[in-house]
Formats: C-alpha cells, structure tokens, sequence
C-alpha cells in the first residue's frame, strides 16, 4: 500500500466559499439542508438521506479548498481523520458515496493530505484502498439511476492514482458501456428525468474522461458520444437565466456551473427543441423560453426524484422567470418531502386534489402509463398538443392540454380538459417565481403580473381565477410566493382556455 497517490486525480468544478466558511464553523449546507460537520459529529444522525450521504461522500471538500486557508486545510484533515476513525454509519458504505468519497479525497490529496504526517496518510491510503476493493466486488452495482456511474467515478479514480490496483480500471471500464446504454438515451436525456440528474450525470461521465485521459487510456467511445448528447441535452433544460427548469427533484444551480460543465464537454449551439426519448419540449421565440415535461415518468428503480408533475411547464422571459414549478425539498426531507412532489406544487391541471401519480417514500406508484405529444411549428409560432393517463385508475380521467406560444413571444395560449365520464372538481396552477409581483384585475377574470422587466396579463375563460399562496423551494431557503389558480367544480365545464400576453 503505497503512502500517497503515485498520479493526480484532479476534478474541475470550482467550490463555493460561502459553503466553505460555514465548514470552518461546524456546519455543512447542502441544496437547502444543513446539518452538524465537526469533529466528533459524525455519529450525530442529523438530516434525510441526501444529506448524510452527501457528508460521507466529501465533495464538500472543494468548498473547504477554495478557502485556501491554512485554517481550512486543517479542518478538512482533521475532518477526514475523524471520520476514518469513528464513523460507522451504513449510508457511508453504499456504492455510490464510496464512489464519490474516493474520487474526493483523491481530487484534493494534494490540498488536505500531502503535508500531513506519515500516520495520516497511512490511515487514509488504507481507508482508500478498502473503499477501492470494496468498489470492485460491487460491481455491478444493484442501483438503476446515476448513482452507478458515481460508483464507477469512485473505482476508476482508484485505479488511475494507484497503478498498484490498476486490474480495477479493466473492471470498471467492462461495466462503463453498458451503464452509460442504460442511463443515457438516444437524444441524450438521462433515465431518471431530471435536469438535476442530467447535471449529475454529466459532471460524473466528464471526470471519468479526464481520468481516462490523464491515465493514457484509449478513447471509449460511448463515453465521447454520451457526453456530446448529453451536454445538448442540458442546454434544453435551461431557462434564459442560465439555471435549470425544475422538473423531478431540481433545485436551482449555479448559471457558472452549468457554463462549466458544457465548456468542459466541448458543446455549443443552440439547445434542441425537443427531446422525443426522454420527454421535454421546449417551445422558444423572441426572448420567451416555455418548457414541458411531456413524457412519462421513469420506471421503477429509477423513480428515486421522480414528481407527479406530468404535463406541467415553466416559462421564463429573457433572464426572469415567471412561471415555475415549486422545486424540491431540501436534503433534510421533512414535511416539505412530498408536498414538493405532489401534482399541486406544479404548473399544471389536477383532477380532484389527487396527484397524477401515487408518491411512495421513494419513486413512484401508480403513474401515467401513456403519455401522447405533438408538435407544429409554422412561421416561428409552436403548438403542442398533449395528454396523459395518470387518472385513468382513480377517476377513469385523461388530462388534455393544448399549449402555443406565438413568433414573437409575447402571446401564450393554453387550453386543459379533463376527459371522463362524469364531471370531476379540478384546478390548473401556475406557480409564480418569487420576483413576480400579481394582482387580480377588477373584473375577477384576469391576474396581472409584473416581472422586473415588464407586466403580463393572464386571463381564463370558463373558470374560477384566484390568487393564492404558494412556496419556492428550489433556494437555499423557502421563500413565499404565490399561485394563479383556475378552478372548476364536478358541475361546471371540464373545459378552461388560458392566455399570457405582454402588457404594452
């Protein structure tokens, strides 16, 4: 076992020096969680399972090294040291937070470990090398989802910075094939559906090529050809801010970030406008972005952030977002969990106050089983039209929905119909994003807004239009918002149509 890495295993992504002064005060925050991180507090079990696997895992140490502080290299040595001597919690040991500790403590050797004494970086090269072994013997790991390729991050970065171990890399790169088949489709969407996911995904496939590259090993040609899609992909999810659309478990990243990353894998141009095996539609014109999670959940054992948000859309105008879905609770889960989750925290119909699809602690239940799209496009003007079964058990309903958005932007029309055999009550929501400012028009049947840049007016035809309370979650902290909400009830028309239009 050697004392040190005998090759430099370095990751690209830039930490946040926010994050890392609360380090150095005993705290780890992380997507909206904070929990204890101190010396001696690694059996305290604090947080949901996001967080404490995010803690166990030590990509946090970038956080700590953008500091640069002598103070900071010796929190995160002694952080390190503790945890190899007295954490024993199991979530420590599952594939892919082994996988992103080793490829962490390795990235950042030289910042926490390479001036420690003898002892230190003994303990730590042998914790390294067990984590290693145990890496292979998982192969390959029972996880369906990106966590996969984070484990097999873990075994190549292992085998690259020890050559002693370098039978490791021709295990991990027998498996790395078929992974990136199962996980990445064709039009390059990632299997779980999420632009959080996607991100993920990414920034796992792009260390594992700059590995590969450091190490001398021959291009793997699925790997350059998943990257290339997947980094277009990316540029679907993004709103005119730079920041992702949040569908299935997104919370808001860094516009420099996602910059970044498509820096990285090489990819410009222009974002698709839609991606027919993953399930997004992006409708643009002028400066307005509208996009659609327009495909069916992901299937079992890869359901894990899945949302019963079916049909829902977001819509940003230049750099300012204007509708939006709620985001995603924070790592510590609590009560905010499924209320994330659920039909009625996105912009989109619900039937009867029953999510579109059944939420389970993790992944879905029931779920829309077929989920139809078309697409037209004439003159600059898109139309989709939409539908999905997700009522179809309960209710024996098919939501419908007819979306436009017109050449120059500025007109967005909307028609939903709830098709069933007996009237059912429903709501349609448009969440708004906390800088829009709304107001109910004297007549009742409009709701003015006004963003930053510019008013808008949405109006309804055959509904009840109400002005409500509503959360952004996708911060670092909720904050208040409000909602648009269309309602009818089991005796009115199953029928509404909706327009948005910039205000002169």
């Amino acid at each position: 076992m050697p004392d040190a890495p005998s090759a430099a295993v370095r990751e690209p992504w830039p930490g946040d020096p926010v994050r890392g002064s609360r380090l150095l005060k005993g705290e780890l925050a992380y997507e909206g969680g904070v929990r204890p991180l101190r010396p001696g507090a690694w059996s305290e079990p604090a947080g949901g399972a996001a967080l404490r696997a995010h803690a166990h895992g030590f990509t946090w140490l970038r956080d700590l090294r953008v500091i640069g502080t002598d103070a900071a290299r010796m929190r995160a040595r002694a952080l390190v040291a503790d945890w190899i001597e007295t954490s024993r919690e199991d979530i420590a040991e599952r594939p892919e937070v082994a996988g992103a500790r080793v490829a962490a403590w390795l990235s950042h050797f030289d910042f926490f470990a390479a001036s420690a004494d003898d002892d230190f970086r003994h303990a730590l090269m042998g914790r390294l090398i067990w984590d290693a072994r145990q890496l292979s013997a998982a192969m390959p790991v029972e996880e369906m989802d990106g966590r996969a390729l984070t484990a097999l991050k873990g075994l190549i970065a292992a085998a690259v910075a020890v050559p002693e171990h370098a039978p490791y890399l021709a295990r991990a790169l027998k498996f790395l094939p078929a992974e990136i088949a199962r996980q990445v489709r064709e039009d390059g969407g990632h299997v779980e559906r999420s632009p959080a996911a996607q991100l993920r995904a990414l920034k796992d496939l792009l260390e594992i090529r700059f590995m590969l590259v450091a190490a001398g090993v021959p291009s793997v040609p699925p790997l350059a050809s998943a990257i290339d899609r997947m980094a277009g992909a990316l540029r679907l999810m993004r709103h005119g801010d730079g920041g992702l659309a949040l569908f299935n478990g997104t919370r808001d990243e860094p516009a420099t970030l996602i910059d970044l990353v498509l820096a990285q894998a090489a990819r410009g141009g222009r974002a698709p406008a839609r991606l027919p095996d993953t399930g997004f539609e992006r409708l643009q014109a002028g400066r307005t972005v509208l996009i659609v999670d327009a495909g069916a959940p992901p299937p079992p054992g890869q359901d894990r952030h899945a949302h019963a948000g079916t049909l829902s859309f977001e819509l940003s105008v230049g750099r300012e977002r204007m509708i939006v879905n709620c985001g995603a609770a924070p790592a510590n889960g609590g009560p905010w969990h499924d209320a994330a989750r659920a039909t009625a925290a996105h912009s989109t119909l619900v039937v009867a106050d029953t999510s579109s699809s059944e939420l389970k602690p993790v992944g879905l239940g029931r779920r829309p089983e077929r989920v139809e799209v078309t697409r037209q496009e004439a003159d600059g003007a898109h139309w989709l039209e939409l539908s999905h079964d997700g009522w179809k058990r309960p209710f024996g309903a098919l939501h419908r929905r007819r979306l436009y958005v017109a050449e120059s932007g500025e007109d967005i029309r909307g028609e939903d119909l709830v098709e069933a055999d007996s009237g059912l009550p429903w709501a349609v929501r448009f969440h708004l994003h906390p800088s829009v400012i709304a107001s109910v028009q004297q007549d009742g049947a409009a709701v003015l807004l006004r963003l930053p840049g510019g008013g808008w007016r949405l109006r309804a035809e055959g509904a009840r239009v109400a002005l409500e309370e509503s959360v952004y979650l996708a911060g670092q902290e909720p904050r208040r918002s409000e909602q648009v909400v269309l309602s009818g009830l089991a005796d009115s028309p199953q029928h509404v149509k909706w327009a948005i239009t910039k205000v002169a």
